[in-house]
């Protein structure tokens, strides 16, 4: 699961772009500080369904299930874990 967390906050603009991030039973939801860095080929390549939604500076990306777990591992290393 890290790995794909790992792929995730790159594909999502790097940890410094990351203000906030959970997961939901299907989404990931982050809040981001410019949602201009996001990839969204690269969140394609680590497992997005469909396209994301973007709100300003938030955005919603479709991962399936396991959502709630990779939110758990994004947080847990831009913790420094």
């Amino acid at each position: 699961m890290r790995d794909k967390a790992l792929r995730y906050i790159e594909a999502l603009g790097g940890r410094e772009n990351i203000r906030e991030i959970d997961g939901c039973i299907t989404r990931l939801r982050a809040t981001l500080v410019d949602p201009s860095k996001v990839d969204e080929a690269k969140l394609r390549a680590a497992g997005m369904i469909g396209r994301p939604v973007r709100m300003g500076n938030g955005i919603q990306i479709v991962v399936g299930t396991h959502a709630e777990l990779i939110a758990t591992e994004i947080n847990k290393i831009l913790r420094g874990g």
